[in-house]
């Protein structure tokens, strides 16, 4: 049914005031923007294009993709950023198990986000009779997010969306599934009566209170620690409660160590940062304060070598979720409740003579944190040829420290290792990276939805192996004009360029690239702009003028095909064989 079908049939207004009919079409727009939800990132086709071209007609924002991967990553960043659910749109079967890996990936890094999907009617999957792209989706979708809901009936959409929306924000954010049937969409009923059922979500994620026993054993863990440590996860940055936690860091007095996607939380530069002293701080800290961050694999579990010997620190631990507690090792402290209430309730409970940890503590990770950026500046001031890691990035940390509402979108291997602890970043939520899993392809996503929430310049950094998973979204970016400029570490391959075939046969290595590969050509196809860097000045030069014009571009920046390691700083995950075979 097109667009000019569903209108006469339904003889609509979008308001249901001078109609007395609308649809599923009409009601599931309503129930989104009566939310204040007006972005859909996505991708057209059966059973959803006309849904696209209603929400826009209706004044929503509709932007399409080329993979719907792509679309859901763009969606997730933008439930991060705004705190309210990112929607990602997609057809049925494929185009859902498209989408279903960004669901997944929300999901595990507490991104709030929906994914619609267009599907095939009950009655045909049931009996699974063959319906065009047949699948059970709803089936697939729930071990992998917060909340799967199915909707039969256009009466239901209001309290779908409504259910949809409060469990992706509330508690714990994650993504959601809503399955949509493609004979909802056209299903009529009596427009006031449609009216009445969409649902205005109240306070879709409540203040969770922390208990006032949790508060003063958390502070009597922390008041008696010799060499206490704060570390900050995003979901600190996510509950944007900048001020709190700047207060609490402040008063407490205690050095931090902020996890990738909580640089900026407080400035990079602060003086209780211990980011440059990050092994001294995990190793030797007796007492350590994990603000909405988990023990999981980026944190060694909280029991590898670089913590020292087993037992030897207390872990107070803020998070919104109890079952997160004693995941990998004893919590002493656990406080359960939203970071902001938790934070306050800890600020009052120090009251006004709170001490400063022991002098000697700070002054150890202060003088070890000096020492390494000392080291470190030197390195960033070459001028290697060809541009190295050090070289390429020490140009980039300047152009951002120039530019502190700029959002920096990082990915690879080598290229986010790097890039995480050299570029400085001095406000919060614009560090957007891998997250949890690691995973690639989150570049192009991620950068188009933080352009679109808000409306700031972004420097995209990727690796080229990286880039390759998301590049084709460059046209998307270029046809939406979005002020991206992204930067393409080329070094000729995964890793680096230098592997080489051992059977001496015609294929390269798996690890490695066509020579000398023009990605900016590929920019300059689709109307951006295009600029090749081969020395840091130019690098310096293409980058600045891509962030003060706004345009999209990429800058294909050549670095030294030896420069890097294998899989960053994670090769210990990657297993060598010892077999030698004859």
């Amino acid at each position: 049914m097109s667009v000019e079908e569903s209108a006469l049939r339904s003889k609509i207004s979008k308001d249901g005031e001078t109609g007395d009919l609308t649809d599923g079409f009409h009601l599931l727009i309503d129930a989104f923007q009566k939310n204040g939800l007006n972005n859909i990132y996505g991708v057209p086709g059966i059973p959803i294009t006309d849904f696209g071209r209603l929400a826009q007609a209706a004044g929503m924002r509709v932007l399409s993709f080329r993979h719907e991967q792509h679309a859901g990553n763009a969606a997730a960043i933008a439930g991060y950023l705004t705190g309210k659910p990112g929607l990602c749109l997609t057809v049925s079967a494929p185009g859902f198990l498209n989408g279903l890996t960004a669901l997944a990936n929300a999901t595990t890094n507490c991104f709030p986000m929906i994914l619609l999907s267009g599907s095939s009617e009950r009655e045909i999957v049931d009996l699974q009779q063959g319906d065009y792209e047949e699948m059970d989706q709803l089936a697939i979708a729930k071990p992998l997010c917060k909340a799967a809901y199915r909707v039969l009936h256009a009466e239901d959409i209001g309290i779908a969306v409504a259910r949809a929306i409060r469990s992706a924000v509330s508690g714990r954010p994650g993504g959601v599934y809503l399955d949509l049937p493609a004979k909802l969409f056209g299903q009529v009923m009596d427009a006031e009566k449609g009216h009445r059922s969409l649902v205005q979500v109240i306070d879709p994620a409540p203040r969770q209170l922390p208990g006032p026993d949790a508060i003063e054993r958390a502070l009597t863990v922390l008041k008696d620690a010799k060499r206490p440590l704060i570390i900050l996860g995003k979901g600190a940055a996510y509950a944007q409660v900048d001020d709190t936690v700047k207060e609490f860091v402040e008063k407490s007095g205690v050095p931090y160590l902020p996890m990738s996607m909580a640089k900026g939380l407080l400035p990079d530069n602060h003086p209780q940062s211990a980011g440059a002293a990050r092994s001294l701080a995990l190793l030797k800290s007796d007492v350590v304060v994990m603000i909405g961050a988990r023990l999981n694999w980026l944190l060694s579990h909280g029991k590898g070598k670089g913590w020292g010997e087993a037992g030897s620190k207390k872990f107070i631990q803020v998070d919104i979720d109890p079952k997160e507690m004693d995941s990998n090792v004893e919590i002493a402290a656990p406080v359960v409740g939203d970071i902001g209430s938790c934070l306050q309730a800890m600020i009052d409970g120090m009251g006004v003579g709170w001490s400063a940890p022991p002098s000697d503590w700070t002054t150890a990770l202060n003088e070890k944190r000096d020492g390494n950026l000392a080291k470190m500046k030197q390195r960033l001031g070459s001028d290697t040829k060809p541009m190295d890691y050090h070289t390429a990035l020490g140009a980039l940390k300047e152009i951002i420290a120039d530019r502190p509402d700029a959002i920096l979108v990082n990915e690879g291997a080598n290229t986010l290792d790097f890039a995480r602890s050299i570029i400085d970043m001095y406000k919060p939520r614009k560090r957007i990276d891998v997250g949890t899993w690691g995973i690639m392809g989150i570049g192009m996503g991620a950068a188009v939805a933080a352009a679109v929430e808000t409306n700031h310049p972004v420097l995209a950094v990727e690796g080229d192996s990286a880039f390759g998973f998301s590049g084709m979204e460059i046209e998307t970016i270029c046809r939406y004009n979005l002020p991206v400029c992204i930067v393409v570490f080329n070094n000729n391959g995964i890793y680096r360029g230098t592997d080489v075939n051992p059977t001496g046969g015609d294929d390269v290595a798996p690890t490695v690239f066509v020579k000398d590969i023009r990605y900016d050509k590929m920019m300059e196809a689709f109307g951006g702009i295009g600029e090749n860097a081969t020395t840091r000045d130019e690098l310096t030069e293409a980058v600045t003028k891509a962030m003060d014009s706004g345009k999209p571009t990429l800058v294909n920046a050549v670095i030294d095909e030896t420069s890097g390691t294998e899989s960053g700083r994670i090769g210990n995950l990657n297993p060598q064989s010892v077999v030698k075979r004859s």
